[in-house]
Formats: C-alpha cells, sequence, structure tokens
C-alpha cells in the first residue's frame, strides 16, 4: 500500500518474507482481523491433523474479514500466525505465499509456538492489521 511505508533498516536482516518496521501517516484507518481459524462457513473444522488445509481455510478467512473492511492482503501491514507445538510453518507459508507475493514490501510478520488453541483441532491461527486506502 503506498501509504505505508516500509524503511530499509541497514544494520537489521533483510528478509523477502518479512519487514522490520511499517510506517503509517495519519490520517489513516486502522482495521484488525481477529483470529483466524480452519473454520468453514458451516462452523465445521477444515483439514483435521492437516496444517497445509488449514492454513488454507485460515487464508480465505482472512481475505474475507478483509474484504468486509474493504481491505486485501496489499493493505496487510503486521501479520501475528501462532502454530500449535511441532508444527512446521513451512507448511502453512506456502498457502499464504500467493497472497503476499502481490506486495512490494512484506508485512511485519511475527510466528509463535504455543501449547495449544481454542480447539484441540485447531494447528494454526492468524490474526492481522491493515490500513484501509
Amino acid at each position: 500500500m503506498e501509504r505505508v511505508e516500509y524503511p530499509d533498516v541497514p544494520l537489521l536482516h533483510r528478509n523477502p518474507a518479512f519487514s522490520q518496521v511499517a510506517v503509517v501517516p495519519a490520517p489513516a484507518t486502522w482495521v484488525l482481523v481477529g483470529g483466524q481459524n480452519a473454520v468453514s462457513e458451516k462452523g465445521e473444522i477444515v483439514g483435521k491433523d492437516d496444517l497445509a488445509s488449514q492454513a488454507l481455510q485460515v487464508r480465505l478467512n482472512v481475505e474475507r474479514a478483509l474484504g468486509a473492511a474493504g481491505c486485501s492482503w496489499k493493505d496487510v501491514v503486521r501479520v501475528q500466525v501462532y502454530l500449535k507445538t511441532g508444527q512446521d510453518p513451512r507448511a502453512a507459508f506456502g498457502q499464504f505465499a500467493p497472497a503476499l507475493a502481490q506486495r512490494d514490501a512484506p508485512p511485519l510478520v511475527g510466528v509463535y509456538q504455543v501449547a495449544a488453541l481454542a480447539h484441540p483441532d485447531f494447528l494454526l491461527e492468524v490474526s492481522c492489521e491493515a490500513v484501509r486506502p
């Protein structure tokens, strides 16, 4: 997004998967997407024991929430990913990579290993913050 700046930080590691800092100038509309799990629109858990399937459903749920707020992945500034302990984040990242590839600079990303999520069958949860154009 043009209104958000992702300054280069010379003394910090540069990675194509995430940025180190974002600056959101005023006036901006801040959009918060609560933690999304692999739940279908019918309320059913998708992809039990399959992180890639759950990640795809989570990505779709995030996209639907962003769309309801007038945003897309291009507007996302920060992503928080919570993975159940023992899950390989690369399996989930593969489902999000196409959406994030549309951007000039990647968002800020935090990935956390947790003992459990709200339901024993959930393998990940994703929340994000966006700036509405």
